[in-house]
């Protein structure tokens, strides 16, 4: 059984450590709601994300679960401040993503014309073994 982890780019570059398919990793994993992803990943991709990648902080009640890396692919969009919007903050275009397949995940995917780095999605396969 595999299951696809989202890991948010913002996080690896803070205090992320590398990974390439094959490794086993020891992650907190949280349950995830799709359409909070669909914009980042459209709708297809993000009823396909079983769960996030979260490590700042233990969050209460999850333990990290052991996981062997399968597949990474780095996630791009467009982002833009929303029309009429006040705040000036932007946000992920729907339609605007672009997957790039990956050998490994350091927070630090190649430059992509038109689009920034959002994240990645990685296939896992659950191992009963801890790293």
């Amino acid at each position: 059984m595999t299951w696809t982890v989202w890991i948010d780019g913002w996080q690896m570059q803070c205090c992320g450590a590398d990974f390439v398919p094959g490794d086993l990793v020891s992650w907190t994993l949280l349950e995830v709601e799709p359409e909070d992803y669909a914009d980042i990943v459209g709708g297809e991709r993000a009823d396909e994300i079983d769960f996030r990648e979260e490590h700042h902080g233990q969050e209460e009640g999850h333990t990290p679960t052991s996981v062997e890396v399968v597949s990474i692919a780095a996630v791009h969009c467009r982002y833009e401040v929303s029309p009429g919007a006040s705040d000036k903050v932007s946000h992920p275009v729907p339609g605007s993503t672009v997957l790039v397949p990956v050998e490994k995940a350091d927070g630090r995917a190649d430059p992509r014309t038109g689009v920034r780095f959002a994240g990645y999605l990685v296939t896992v396969r659950r191992t009963a073994e801890v790293p």
